[in-house]
């Protein structure tokens, strides 16, 4: 009973982490929490949904279309909703991403329809069980999609010439621009990327689920922001960590405790931590000079 609860808590932690990772990467850069982030792990669900329903496309071009369906769907979103206000006050870019948010909820009304769509059955779900461990294949591939991915985007922020930029500009926007790195080109790709990420969560959870729903997004957009803080809020390490974190609470905690919980787990976890370590995890404190 453990062991199972422990591999189905990891295949949740896997999805919050890839959308926390959305948020910590967005926040690193500009210091914005985009709370519409969880309404384009909605929209990428729903493109992939798209592509296999309305094009016909198997299943892998459909998922890396809803990537790069969402990918564009951020990128415009830097562009036209958060750039005019980049250098207004904090609260101006956070009313911007709340207006988003509603805004991308009712445009999935809109054109998919208010209801709950059955997602195609796509995988033959099979049980393994090794070693007392019960996984299903979806849960497998959860996992191995999630390693990939962030795989995948440590070796770009890493080893690249943009990820180099990202860190830069990360560090001091200001200085970077100076420095003559565009910084716009590196935020539009930021967002991009992010919500590449968030989309693939959004599908794998709709896989997972068979259903796909314009309000999928915001519970998990709120729990993955969440496991950004529980990490340590613009810690890519921070932000896995603490989606593993998230899931493994909620699944253990819905097991032993109550279903009912699940959800207060995830904001009582985020209280013991922000007490014990306010920062997050893997976060690190930031001098500003007065």
């Amino acid at each position: 009973m453990f062991m199972e609860q422990l591999s189905n808590g990891i295949a949740l932690g896997s999805i919050y982490a890839l959308t926390a990772i959305g948020f910590t990467m967005v926040y690193g850069i500009i210091r914005l929490i985009n709370f519409a982030h969880g309404d384009v792990y909605m929209i990428g669900a729903f493109l992939t949904y798209t592509a296999l329903t309305l094009f016909n496309m198997p299943i892998m071009l459909a998922f890396l279309f809803g990537m790069a369906g969402a990918s564009i769907f951020g990128i415009l979103i830097a562009k036209f909703a958060y750039s005019p206000v980049f250098k207004a006050p904090k609260i101006n870019l956070f009313l911007s991403a709340v207006g988003v948010g509603i805004f991308l909820e009712n445009f999935a009304m809109l054109i998919w329809g208010p209801e709950t769509q059955s997602f195609p059955n796509v995988i033959n779900n099979k049980v393994f069980s090794f070693m007392g461990i019960r996984v299903n294949t979806i849960q497998l591939i959860i996992l191995g999609t999630t390693i990939v991915l962030v795989a995948l985007l440590t070796y770009i922020v890493q080893y690249t010439k943009i990820g180099r930029a990202m860190r830069c500009v990360s560090q001091d926007m200001d200085v970077s621009r100076l420095m003559g790195i565009n910084t716009n080109k590196v935020v539009y790709f930021t967002f991009g990327l992010g919500s590449a990420l968030g989309a693939a969560a959004g599908t794998l959870v709709a896989i997972y689920y068979k259903a796909a729903y314009p309000m999928m997004g915001y519970v998990p957009g709120l729990k993955a922001f969440i496991a950004a803080v529980i990490g340590g809020i613009g810690s890519i390490p921070g932000a896995m960590l603490g989606g593993l974190i998230m899931g493994v609470s909620e699944s253990l905690g819905a097991a032993y405790i109550s279903s009912g919980y699940r959800d207060a787990i995830a904001f009582i976890i985020l209280i013991i931590i922000l007490i014990l370590k306010p920062d997050g995890l893997l976060g690190k404190g930031i001098k500003e000079k007065v």
